[in-house]
C-alpha cells in the first residue's frame, strides 16, 4: 500500500516518526503501511468524515447584512405577562411553603427574588428559585419545615446549609432543600454595606425594600409575594426598565460599581443577553478610571471569567465584547503581562470585536453545519483573539509563552485545555490557510513552498519518486491528513478561523498600518463549504 494513496482517515492515525523515515528505508514499511491501514477504522476518524490604529471595516455587499444583526435590532417596547403563571410544580411547592408557615403559626412573608420573577415576566420558564424571607435566617426556615413534614410522617428530600464564606465570594448563609424534585435557595432578605477597598460588605438583616435596592439590577430587584401572590417592585422602575429594555441600576451607578465592580460585568451581560440597552449613566459610570481599577484589583479573576464564559456562551456575544470594547473594560478584563511583545494597540479590542462578530455570524448560519456548544465556544475565543496569536511574553525562567495562554490561565482563571485548544487552532489556522487554495480547486498549488510542510514533502517526493500511479491530490491529501491529526474535532473551527484570518485587505501583512478588514462572508461560505467537502472526499479515498 503506497502512503500516498492512504484516505486521510488513516493518515491521521500515523505517526508522524513512521512517515518521516529515510528513503532507504521505505521498502520495508509496506508490511507496517498495511497494518496501519487496517487499525485505522478503528482509531479517531476526522469529526463528520463517516501602536497601530485597529480600524476595520465590512464589505458593503449584500451578504453583510447579517453580521451582528440580532445585536443591532433597534430595542423594541417589550410586552409583558400581567400576571405571573404558575407550573403545577411551582404551585404545589408554594403551597407546601405556605402549609408550613401555618401549621408553624409564623407570621413570615416568602418572597421569589430576582431572575425568575424577570424571566416569568417575560414569558420564559425558569428553575431558579431564589426565596427572601423577612424575619429568620434560611436555615431557621428550614428546620421549621422539616417540623411540618415530620407531623405528616414526612421527610425532606434533601437539605444542606452553606455556610457564609466571604473568601469565595459567599457574603450569606444560604439553605438549600429539595421540594418536588427542585432544588430552593432560602435567605433572609439583608441590606449591605461595603467598606472602601472591598467587596465583601457587611451584612444586616433589612426590609424587602433594602433588599431589592442592594440588587445589582432594576429588572433583576422584582419580587413574586408568595403569601399574597403578586408581583412586588419595590424600586419603582423595574417593571418599566423590563418593558422598555434597559439596563440600569437601582441606586446610582457609580456607588454601585465600587461597591461591588462585578456588577459591571453582570450589566454587559443581562444588556447582550437580552438585547437591552445600558443606561447613559450607567455606561459613564461602568468606563469611568475609578470603577475599571476597582474591577481590576477587587475582583476575583475566576469570577471575572465566570462572567466572560456565560456572556461568550450566551446568545448576544458580540453585544457583549461590543459592550466591553465601548466601555474601555476590554484591557481589563482580558489582562496582558507588561512583557508581551510586540506591543498590541490601544484600540485593539475593536479588531478583536470585529473578529467575534464575523465567526459569530458564520457560526450561526445554517450553511457550515453544526457546532457543538463547546467547539462554539472555543471558535468564539479563538476568533476574538486572533490579534494576539504572535505575541508572546517571557515567563519566570525565561521562556516566551504564547500571551493567549495568559489571559486564559491567568486573566479568567480558565481550564489549561481551552489555553491549549484555541493556541492549537491559532496555529493550524496559518497552515489551513496555505491549503485552502488546493483544497478549493482539488490539484496541487504551489505545496513545495510551504516551509512548514517541507520535511513532509521531502519524504513524499523520495517515496512518489517515478511512480505513475500516484494521484494528483496525493500531495494535498498528506498534508491535509496530517493538519486534521494535530488539530483533530476542532479542524472545522480552525477552517473558518483561518478563514477570518484571510480578511486582512493585503491578505497577508499581520502589522499592517491600517489593518483593515475585509469580511466577505458569503465568500467565506462558499469556500467553507468547497473546502469541507474537497476534505470529505479525500477521506473517502
Amino acid at each position: 500500500m503506497r502512503l500516498s494513496s492512504l484516505p486521510i482517515n488513516t493518515l491521521i492515525n500515523l505517526p508522524k516518526s513512521l512517515f518521516l523515515i529515510s528513503p532507504f528505508r521505505f521498502r520495508n514499511l509496506n508490511r507496517s503501511l498495511t497494518v496501519a491501514s487496517r487499525i485505522s477504522s478503528t482509531l479517531l476518524r476526522v469529526s463528520g468524515v463517516s501602536s497601530r490604529p485597529c480600524g476595520y471595516w465590512f464589505s458593503t455587499n449584500a451578504a453583510m447584512t447579517n453580521v451582528g444583526e440580532e445585536d443591532k435590532q433597534s430595542i423594541p417596547s417589550i410586552e409583558l405577562k400581567e400576571n405571573i403563571e404558575l407550573t403545577d410544580k411551582e404551585r404545589k411547592i408554594f403551597d407546601r411553603l405556605l402549609s408550613t408557615l401555618r401549621y408553624c403559626n409564623l407570621d413570615t412573608q416568602l418572597r421569589v427574588a430576582g431572575g425568575w420573577v424577570r424571566d416569568k415576566l417575560l414569558g420564559k420558564e425558569s428553575d431558579d428559585i431564589d426565596i427572601a424571607i423577612d424575619n429568620m435566617s434560611g436555615s431557621e426556615f428550614l428546620d421549621k419545615f422539616k417540623e411540618y413534614l415530620s407531623s405528616r410522617d414526612e421527610e425532606v428530600q434533601g437539605d444542606t446549609v452553606i455556610e457564609r464564606n466571604p473568601d469565595q465570594s459567599k457574603h450569606l448563609e444560604t439553605a438549600k432543600l429539595r421540594i418536588y424534585d427542585q432544588w430552593i435557595d432560602f435567605v433572609n432578605l439583608r441590606s449591605e454595606e461595603y467598606t472602601e477597598n472591598s467587596r465583601i460588605p457587611t451584612m444586616k438583616f433589612g426590609t424587602a425594600k433594602d433588599d431589592a435596592f442592594r440588587r445589582d439590577l432594576t429588572i433583576n430587584s422584582l419580587f413574586y409575594n408568595i403569601n399574597s401572590g403578586a408581583v412586588e417592585d419595590l424600586t419603582e422602575r423595574g417593571i418599566d426598565d423590563l418593558k422598555s429594555g434597559k439596563i440600569v441600576t437601582p441606586l446610582p451607578a457609580k456607588a454601585t460599581f465600587l461597591d461591588d465592580p462585578l456588577r459591571v460585568l453582570r450589566a454587559v451581560r443581562f444588556g447582550a443577553r437580552f438585547g437591552f440597552t445600558l443606561d447613559e449613566e450607567l455606561k459613564e459610570a461602568a468606563s469611568s478610571e475609578e470603577v475599571r481599577v476597582a474591577l481590576g484589583e477587587k475582583i476575583s479573576r475566576e469570577r471575572i471569567g465566570n462572567e466572560i464564559d456565560l456572556m461568550i456562551s450566551g446568545n448576544g456575544p458580540v453585544s457583549a465584547v461590543t459592550y466591553l470594547s465601548d466601555l474601555k473594560l476590554f484591557s481589563v478584563v482580558f489582562a496582558l503581562p507588561s512583557s508581551a511583545e510586540p506591543s498590541p494597540p490601544e484600540n485593539c479590542g475593536s479588531l478583536s470585536q470585529s473578529y467575534l462578530e464575523a465567526m459569530w455570524s458564520l457560526l450561526k448560519t445554517p450553511r457550515p453545519g453544526k457546532f457543538s456548544g463547546e467547539q462554539r465556544r472555543l471558535a468564539l475565543y479563538a476568533a476574538m483573539f486572533l490579534p494576539f496569536r504572535k505575541t508572546v511574553y517571557k515567563d519566570t525562567k525565561g521562556k516566551s509563552i504564547p500571551v493567549v495562554n495568559h489571559i486564559f490561565k491567568f486573566s479568567m482563571k480558565r481550564k489549561t485545555s481551552d489555553a491549549e485548544t484555541v493556541m492549537n487552532i491559532h496555529q493550524t489556522t496559518e497552515r489551513f490557510r496555505s491549503l485552502i487554495p488546493s483544497l478549493e480547486v482539488k490539484k496541487d498549488v504551489e505545496l513545495d513552498e510551504l516551509t512548514w510542510a517541507a520535511d513532509i514533502l521531502e519524504h513524499w517526493k523520495s517515496i512518489t519518486l517515478n511512480d505513475p500511479v500516484i494521484p494528483a491530490t496525493s500531495k494535498i491529501r498528506v498534508l491535509t491528513g496530517f493538519l486534521l491529526r494535530d488539530i483533530k474535532d476542532f479542524w472545522r473551527v480552525s477552517l473558518l478561523t483561518s478563514l477570518l484570518l484571510s480578511a486582512t485587505v493585503d491578505g497577508s501583512n499581520d502589522h499592517q498600518d491600517i489593518g483593515q478588514l475585509d469580511f466577505q462572508l458569503e465568500r467565506m461560505r462558499e469556500t467553507y463549504l468547497t473546502v469541507e467537502a474537497t476534505i470529505h472526499e479525500l477521506g473517502k479515498r
